[in-house]
């Protein structure tokens, strides 16, 4: 690829498959976004909705494995887009997928720090304000960075145990609220039941807001691409790793909702929750106090894993686009431990970036949903980049070992369409009337990335931001370097 490898490759396929299901999470961003889907469709929009989003998902997944497959290094997105497209290209999606991944360490973190604000208040009546909410925020933060610090190896460890705890969490809570509850909701109101409190009358605009319960949850599997200069047997470990950790999420991710879903004993109440967290609200209903701190802390340690996962992304993303001269100081930003090999400059900054973008939460929960915006709305649109430079470079594109074959192109399009509505989506109010506090901040968020990177580049990326070239002009004319 050009590149002097400096990185230890000491990840193996597990490895790589784990770090994307634990960003991923279903015990995170379902449990997080919970609230969110009873009002915007309720359960039937929830489930359903999982359903197909998941599957579009994996198309757009497949469709960029194909592509980490052929372009195996830790810049990923934005070194695909660059090979494909040329350096502007690459130089945009690099800021959409970097903002991105730190938007989302921003909100994943301070997310995970409102539910150990609600164990807390469990277990010792502790008053989650909002500065002791952000005190936890910052203390998350810095102890994910002191994880990272260790290397690729101890974050490779604990993503394997990830995995377990996600899939035997997610079967304790389902078997939990199955046996102990006198009292279940039945197949038809988990299936059928439509709920809309978002004040908006259109059925088919509110089922649309509903999907992107799924779709926020769905988030953060480029990092098996990021951390590809790290996995053995690359080409093939990164572009699996994709894959099965979207496919194996959809399926447990859709057990934990309609498990939750039939153990529901109060629906209003749920969502209303004086604990400002309607999962809890349904494990204290069907379990009591007891079972609900028990289960939350399941939560909230899978939600510990999904963060460190992330900051592991995150930190190579700095890394890797400050290889190519992309960002401010980025001599800096490349340097890495001559013990570990870790970029600790980089996971520094990835994890100081997002308690910057977390403080305007302590004067309002609505700059909580903006930083959670910055997330979706860059990194979502950055996945599809490279499938399309790949579409349009059609059989031009030279596929690695890991391939669609045929069904390269249509599942390709079907990728890149889903991107282009969702992310229309993402941008519509959610909430009628649309004041202050319940303005969409996605569309700004999103002018505010793009505008950021267009001076970004008019100022010095497109003098110091560039891929390096390999190989010599015929066996680079073979494999697509003529592309661009």
């Amino acid at each position: 690829m050009g590149y002097q490898p400096q990185l230890a490759r000491r990840m193996g396929p597990f490895g790589n498959f784990a770090l994307s299901f634990s960003i991923i999470s279903v015990l995170s961003g379902c449990m997080t976004l919970f609230g969110f889907g009873l009002i915007t469709g309720g359960p039937a929009v929830m489930l359903w909705g999982w359903a197909f989003v998941g599957l579009t998902v994996l198309c757009l997944g497949a469709a960029l494995a194909e592509v980490t497959s052929a372009y195996p290094v830790a810049g990923a997105l934005f070194y695909m887009a660059g090979r494909l497209g040329g350096p502007k290209w690459g130089f945009f999606t690099g800021y959409l997928n970097l903002l991105g991944l730190l938007g989302g360490m921003a909100g994943g973190s301070y997310g995970m720090s409102l539910f150990v604000g609600a164990w807390l208040n469990l277990q010792w009546g502790f008053t989650p304000t909002p500065g002791r909410t952000m005190a936890i925020c910052g203390a998350i933060l810095l102890l994910l960075a002191v994880l990272n610090l260790f290397g690729v190896r101890l974050v490779s460890v604990l993503n394997s145990i990830s995995v377990w705890w996600h899939v035997g969490g997610v079967a304790a809570i389902v078997g939990a609220l199955w046996l102990v509850p006198s009292r279940h909701q039945s197949a038809s109101f988990v299936f059928t039941h439509f709920a809309n409190s978002t004040g908006w009358g259109n059925h088919l605009y509110v089922i649309a807001l509903g999907l992107l319960l799924a779709q926020y949850t769905f988030c953060g599997y480029d990092a098996s691409a990021h951390l590809s200069e790290e996995t053995v047997h690359a080409q093939i470990s990164a572009a699996k790793g994709i894959v099965h950790s979207i496919f194996w999420s959809w399926i447990v991710g859709f057990v934990l909702l309609a498990g939750m879903l039939f153990a529901m004993q109060d629906y209003v109440g749920t969502v209303g929750s004086a604990t400002g967290v309607p999962p809890a609200q349904i494990f204290l209903d069907a379990l009591g106090l007891t079972g609900a701190k028990i289960l939350l802390l399941v939560v909230i340690v899978a939600q510990l894993f999904c963060a460190n996962a992330g900051l592991a992304s995150a930190s190579r993303m700095v890394w890797a686009f400050s290889r190519d001269g992309a960002l401010p100081f980025s001599k800096t930003w490349q340097r890495l431990s001559p013990r570990t090999k870790t970029p600790v400059p980089a996971v520094w900054l990835s994890v100081a970036v997002p308690f910057v973008l977390a403080l305007p939460s302590l004067y309002s929960l609505t700059a909580y949903y903006a930083v959670t915006a910055i997330n979706v709305i860059g990194i979502t649109p950055a996945y599809a980049i490279p499938v399309y430079l790949r579409l349009r470079a059609g059989d031009r594109f030279i596929p690695g070992p890991w391939h669609l074959g045929r069904w390269s192109k249509p599942i390709g399009w079907i990728a890149v369409i889903w991107v282009a509505f969702i992310s229309i989506v993402f941008c519509l109010p959610q909430v009628s009337p649309v004041t202050q506090d319940s303005f969409n901040y996605a569309p700004v968020a999103l002018a505010a990335v793009l505008l950021l990177a267009a001076i970004g580049w008019a100022t010095r990326g497109r003098r110091s931001y560039g891929i390096p070239e390999y190989g010599t002009a015929k066996e680079r004319a073979l494999l697509g370097e003529d592309l661009v």
